[in-house]
């Protein structure tokens, strides 16, 4: 009779462990919802850029409203672009080691608040110069709070994954809550940019938004690719049979049991 074998060691790590390429015809589709990922990311920096340069008059640090300028090409690329990557970075390479992988997950995502915080820096030095009130708007408040919680999810996920603080078992039951609040806070990421591009078009072409200018429809069109990038994101990151497989080296000890 073949002896049961049970795990001596279990994978600590195993909830955290990532993602990998399923070992089936499926891998196509994931390597194209990559590849759709990565294009709209790049197609939604571009159009806020173009926007900004073209149609709001460039980039400076002066107070000026070339300053703010900085906030939304900035929000897009950190809170958006660099934090849906930092989510589904164990899709991209699963074969790299599960430690360096934490490392690529926590950088990303730190890169991602650094963005955020120059591009707060931004907005609230220019409504200072020019005399605006700030954190009024439900736009501000959503940007807000999701910073907040953005640094608060990335602390707390510092502190039990990757320094010798938490046991197994906290990691375990954190480990939940850990991937639906990064989500959640992805999601309330783009609310915010949704709501702050809306708003940024009301206060400048009111008159001819409706009228169906090119810098209304621009703009529309960016906030639709935000929203198809944090789908795409949200789905890869849910879909059960893509998630990575330990490599033969993180596999437990097992033990023969007669």
């Amino acid at each position: 009779m073949e002896p049961v074998r049970k795990p001596l060691v279990a994978d600590d790590d195993d909830f955290q462990s990532g993602y990998s390429y399923p070992r089936t015809s499926r891998m196509n589709g994931l390597l194209v919802l990559l590849g759709v990922v990565e294009a709209l990311g790049v197609a939604a920096i571009a159009m806020v850029c173009y926007w900004t340069a073209h149609y709001r008059g460039g980039f400076a640090w002066d107070g000026s409203g070339q300053q703010f300028n900085w906030h939304p090409v900035l929000m897009v690329v950190g809170l958006v672009f660099l934090y849906g990557n930092g989510i589904i970075i164990y899709r991209f390479v699963p074969r790299l080691q599960k430690k360096k992988l934490k490392l690529a997950h926590a950088f990303i995502h730190k890169a991602a608040f650094v963005f955020a915080v120059v591009g707060l820096v931004a907005v609230f030095g220019f409504h200072n110069a020019t005399g605006l009130p700030n954190a009024y708007s439900l736009h501000s408040w959503l940007g807000l709070g999701c910073v907040v919680l953005f640094n608060a999810q990335w602390v707390l996920g510092l502190s039990t994954y990757m320094l010798p603080f938490a046991s197994r078992w906290i990691r375990t039951l954190f480990m939940p809550y850990h991937r639906f609040l990064g989500l959640a806070i992805f999601a309330l990421a783009i609310a915010a940019c949704l709501t702050g591009l809306t708003e940024k078009l009301l206060f400048s072409i009111a008159d001819t938004y409706s009228k169906f200018a090119p810098e209304g429809i621009l703009v529309n069109c960016l906030g639709l690719t935000l929203v198809l990038f944090g789908v795409f994101v949200g789905f890869i990151a849910t879909k059960e049979e893509w998630k990575r497989q330990p490599l033969p080296e993180e596999q437990p000890i097992n033990m023969s049991i007669e």
